[in-house]
């Protein structure tokens, strides 16, 4: 395995290789990454090229947010891709990704100011053009994402699709710990206390999936209230609870078909997200 920093470096060792599969990730390593290269290794086969990057990219995070306390594993990282087989980890410096302040961006439809945009702002502005830049670097044949970051997987298929990229988008189901907790790097930051009771975001989407499975033209908006209330009473400030469509992001309405459960909620000084798709 190769550890590359400059973007011509990675470009001459990738020379000849057609058959690439990337995945972009901030580091702080988990087995829900690792499922991630697995995944792609199986897109490419045992010829082509597994590649991840480890960036955390400051255009994503606001004033308030935790850009400087944010996880840095770096040996670890590499030592657990090493492991899972990963061909080469790009790691650039922030000077090599950004020589210059970023004065274009990629600008994501509306869904970018709803869900977790309406409380990050800016936020997915920050993800599409740190990805497109990473893809234009990179020029993947596949990409894979993990679908714990359910509204980014929308907004990224998106703007493949749209800007006509060409790239293949692969997204991993998300990687749960026994209790039900979806793995994140964030997960580092909870106290004993909070961990033990973290498990309840999921327990709250399984049983408002259950009751939109068993109750398609139910009032969602009660059901997204009462879910938000559930958790408060537990300690939660929760951003949202949403049933929305999985195609769009549009808010569903009851009979609609296809549809994701979207929670975030802070716990204690830690923000949490997760989804379920409503299945069955």
């Amino acid at each position: 395995m190769r550890v590359i920093e400059s973007i011509s470096e990675l470009r001459a060792a990738m020379r000849g290789h057609d058959r690439r599969g990337f995945v972009p990730t901030m580091g702080n390593l988990h087995d829900g990454h690792i499922d991630l290269t697995r995944i792609a290794r199986r897109e490419v086969g045992p010829d082509g090229l597994v590649i991840m990057s480890i960036f955390v990219n400051r255009l994503q995070f606001g004033p308030r947010e935790d850009f400087d306390r944010y996880p840095r594993t770096f040996e670890q990282d590499c030592d657990k891709c090493r492991a899972a087989g990963v061909d080469i980890v790009f790691a650039p410096p922030e000077s090599e990704l950004y020589p210059v302040p970023q004065g274009y961006m990629v600008e994501p439809p509306a869904i970018q100011h709803e869900l977790d945009g309406a409380v990050r702002p800016g936020h997915f502005r920050g993800v599409a053009t740190v990805v497109l830049k990473l893809f234009n670097i990179v020029q993947p044949s596949v990409a894979v994402f993990g679908k714990k970051d359910y509204q980014q997987c929308r907004v990224l298929d998106g703007m493949v699709q749209q800007l006509n990229l060409g790239i293949k988008m692969v997204f991993g189901e998300t990687v749960r710990a026994q209790d039900g907790l979806a793995l994140s790097s964030r997960n580092g930051y909870l106290s004993e206390a909070e961990r033990a009771e973290a498990p309840a975001l999921y327990r709250e989407l399984v049983s408002v999936a259950a009751f939109v499975r068993e109750a398609p033209n139910a009032d969602f908006r009660v059901l997204e209230r009462d879910a938000e209330t559930r958790l408060r009473q537990r300690g939660w400030l929760p951003d949202y609870v949403a049933i929305r469509r999985r195609q769009d992001l549009a808010v569903a309405q009851p009979g609609d078909q296809g549809l994701v459960v979207l929670a975030a909620a802070r716990l204690g000084s830690t923000r949490l997200i997760d989804n379920l798709e409503v299945t069955g």
